[in-house]
Order: structure tokens, then sequence, then C-alpha cells
């Protein structure tokens, strides 16, 4: 994706640009000049970069995406794929109608 923030590696106010080992940009621009560039930064924010706005060459602030809600098709699909895991990890245990018995005797009286 082609983009127009400029790169100069040897001032630490200004804007240093570079791509990552997994492929993602990586750029890191003074808050002064992210002024100027701030919807190509969004957009590669929005694209998987990382983007830092640093203030006297500390970071300050990194631009990340919002998640999109998934939309309840979605959500249906993830519920019944965790419904379907749990049903192959179900074990049958003792019945719970019984599972007191040892607190009581035959009579049904605290033992």
């Amino acid at each position: 994706m082609p983009h127009s923030v400029r790169v100069d590696h040897n001032d630490p106010d200004g804007v240093t640009s570079e791509t990552s080992p997994d492929g993602r940009g990586r750029v890191r621009i003074s808050v002064t000049e992210a002024q100027g560039q701030l919807t190509d930064l969004v957009r590669r924010a929005e694209a998987g970069d990382e983007v830092v706005l640093t203030r006297h060459g500390q970071a300050a602030v990194k631009l990340v995406p919002v998640r999109q809600r998934p939309d309840a098709d979605a959500r249906r699909t993830v519920i019944a794929r965790m419904q379907a895991a749990a049903a192959g990890k179900r074990t049958a245990g003792a019945s719970a109608a019984r599972s007191q018995d040892f607190l009581y005797d035959g009579d049904g009286l605290p033992k």
C-alpha cells in the first residue's frame, strides 16, 4: 500500500518508517508532523500498520483500529461452535438427585 509519509531517520521528533518482519509497517511520527498527515496515518493503522505518535522523541500515543462488532450471524456461529465443542467434552457423572444421600439416613433424617 503506497503511502505519503516521508522518512527522516535523523530527526528523533520527525518521522521514521520501517517494515517489521511480519510485513506490517511501523511509523513513529511526532504529533506536530502527524497533524498534516492524520488521514494517511489513520488509513495505515486501519490497514494493520503500527502508528506511534511521539512527543519530544518519546512515544505518546498509538493509533489502533477499532474492531468491528460481529453481526448476529457471526455471533450465532461462534456460539454454535462452542456448544458443539463443549458437548464433545461432556461426561456422565453422578445424578444430582442422589448427590447428597450420604448426608441422610434411610428415614431421610440428617446423620
